[in-house]
C-alpha cells in the first residue's frame, strides 16, 4: 500500500517507520523545518506533500497525525481521497477550547466555566474581578508549558503568572483560556472513529505532565502515560463523557482518533479538553497495545470501514527518554544533544527495538556492513519513547524500567514514576465512584 504522511511537528511520525516494517511505501513530509532532519534513513522524505497526490493516488491512503490540516481533510475527501484525520469543526475542539465546551453541553457533557482572551490584560482584568481558582491554557498544545493550575481562591498565583507572562512575552501573548479548576482524578477517555461509528476499543489513559517525580516542577507536553483498552460499552466514565460526542462526530465526518480528558469526582466527570488528533506520547503505547497491522487499521477508518482490531488486553506504559535542553527548548545555546549516538545493551535485540521503542527525533546512519547507528537528529530533546504492557501495574512498571536501564544516551533523562500515583490512590478513587 502507498502511503502519505502528513506531519507538523511528529506527534506520530514514529508511524511512518512502522508502517514501512509492515511493507508499506511510505513518504513523510514534516512540516515543522526544524525537524525535517528527523528519520533520515528510517523513512524517505518529501518536502511537498502536495506534489505527492498523484503518486499515493485514490486508493493509497493519506494520514495526518495533527491538528491543523482539518480544511484541507475536508477538500481531500471530496476529491476521493482515502484521508485519517481529522476535519475542520474537529480542529476546532482542540484549537478553540470555549467552543468545544459549548458543544459539550450541546450533546450533553457537563462542561465547566470556560472563556477566552484576545490578550493579557483582558484577562488580567478578569481575574481581579472573579474568585479562583483558575488554570490558565493555551488554545494550542504545542504551548502546554505556558498552563498553570491555580492554587488560591484569591488568584494572587494565576494573577502573578499572567504579569510574568506579560513582561516575558512584551504583552503580545495571544488567545489565553481560563478555566474553572475543579478536583478529582484526571483521566482520559479517548478512541478511534471511521465517519460512522467507533472503530476501537474504549481507551482510558492518565497523563504524567509535570518535569520531576511526584507531580513536581514545571508542565510539559508530557513525560509518560499509563493506558489501557476496555469493550465495556456502559463504563460509567465513557458514557458520561466521549459516548455523547458520536453523534457530533458523525455529523462532521470525523475518521481519526479523539480523545477528551477529563476530572472525575463523586460529582460527576468534568471535560477539560479535547484532543481530536493522535496524541503524544499514548499513540506510541497504542502502538504496544496493536496486534493488527497499522495500515490495515486506518485505511479502514479513512474509508469508513469496520474493523476487527486485535490487541493485547492489560495495563501499557509509555516513558518518554529525553535530554537538554527539554522542557525548555528554546534554550539551545551550549545545549543541544544534536549527532549524540544512542547506545542499547547487547541483550536488547532489533525486535526489542521495533516493539517496545519509539522514535521522534531520531536517524540513522549505516555503517559496519549495514549496522544501524542511531544518532540524535534534532535540537529540542524528545528522543525516543519506552512501552511495555501487563496484567498489573506493577509488573509492567518493572517491564518499561527494566527496558529502559538497557538504553544509554549521554544526559539522557526520564521519570521513573510513571504509574505510581495511579496504582495506589487513582485507580482505587475511580474505582469506589464506580467509573472503573
Amino acid at each position: 500500500m502507498k502511503i502519505l504522511f502528513i506531519s507538523n511537528d511528529l506527534i506520530a511520525g514514529n508511524l511512518a517507520h512502522q508502517m514501512t516494517k509492515e511493507g508499506c511505501e511510505v513518504r513523510l513530509f514534516i512540516e515543522s523545518k526544524q525537524q525535517g532532519q528527523n528519520f533520515s534513513n528510517l523513512v524517505p522524505k518529501t518536502t511537498n506533500w502536495r506534489k505527492e497526490l498523484k503518486w499515493v493516488g485514490k486508493d493509497g491512503l493519506i494520514v495526518f497525525d495533527d491538528v491543523g490540516y482539518g480544511s484541507i481533510q475536508d477538500e481531500l475527501r471530496l476529491q476521493g481521497y482515502s484521508v485519517f484525520g481529522g476535519t475542520r469543526l474537529g480542529d476546532k475542539l482542540e484549537l478553540d477550547r470555549y467552543w468545544a465546551q459549548e458543544i459539550f453541553k450541546k450533546y450533553g457533557i457537563q462542561a465547566l466555566p470556560t472563556y477566552n482572551f484576545d490578550t493579557l490584560d483582558d484577562c488580567i482584568s478578569f481575574i481581579k474581578k472573579n474568585p479562583g481558582p483558575w488554570v490558565i491554557k493555551q488554545n494550542n498544545h504545542a504551548s502546554k508549558s505556558l498552563n498553570y493550575i491555580g492554587i488560591f481562591k484569591d488568584n494572587r498565583d494565576v494573577l502573578d503568572v499572567l504579569l510574568n507572562y506579560k513582561k516575558n512575552f512584551n504583552g503580545n501573548l495571544r488567545n489565553i483560556t481560563l478555566q474553572k479548576r475543579v478536583y478529582g482524578v484526571e483521566i482520559g477517555v479517548g478512541r478511534y472513529f471511521n465517519g460512522t461509528d467507533w472503530a476501537s476499543p474504549i481507551e482510558f489513559n492518565v497523563e504524567y505532565k509535570k518535569f520531576f517525580n511526584g507531580d513536581l516542577g514545571p508542565s510539559t507536553s508530557e513525560m509518560g502515560t499509563i493506558g489501557w483498552y476496555d469493550t465495556n460499552e456502559n463504563n460509567k466514565l465513557f458514557q458520561a463523557s466521549l459516548a455523547k460526542l458520536r453523534p457530533y462526530l458523525q455529523k462532521i465526518n470525523y475518521k481519526g482518533d479523539i480523545d477528551i480528558g477529563c476530572i472525575v469526582n463523586k460529582d460527576g466527570v468534568f471535560p477539560l479538553e479535547a484532543s481530536p488528533r493522535m496524541g503524544s506520547p499514548i499513540v506510541h503505547l497504542h502502538n504496544e497495545l496493536h496486534i493488527s497491522p497499522w495500515h490495515e487499521f486506518l485505511k479502514a477508518i479513512a474509508d469508513g470501514k469496520k474493523y476487527n482490531l486485535k490487541w493485547k488486553k492489560g495495563y501499557g506504559i509509555v516513558v518518554l527518554v529525553a535530554v537538554p535542553p527539554f522542557p525548555y527548548i528554546k534554550k539551545l545555546k551550549g545545549n543541544s544533544s544534536f549527532g549524540v549516538k544512542i547506545y542499547f545493551d547487547k541483550s536488547v535485540s532489533q525486535k526489542d527495538i521495533d516493539q517496545h521503542i519509539h522514535f521522534e527525533e531520531i536517524s540513522v546512519e549505516n555503517i559496519n556492513k549495514g549496522k544501524r547507528e542511531y544518532y540524535i537528529s534534532d535540537h529540542r530533546g524528545y528522543v525516543l519513547y519506552a512501552t511495555q504492557v501487563a496484567k498489573t501495574i506493577k509488573d509492567v512498571r518493572k517491564k518499561v524500567y527494566s527496558l529502559l536501564e538497557k538504553v544509554y544516551i549521554p544526559k539522557m533523562f526520564y521519570r521513573n514514576d510513571i504509574g505510581l500515583s495511579f496504582e495506589e490512590s487513582g485507580l482505587k478513587q475511580l474505582k469506589a465512584w464506580g467509573y472503573l
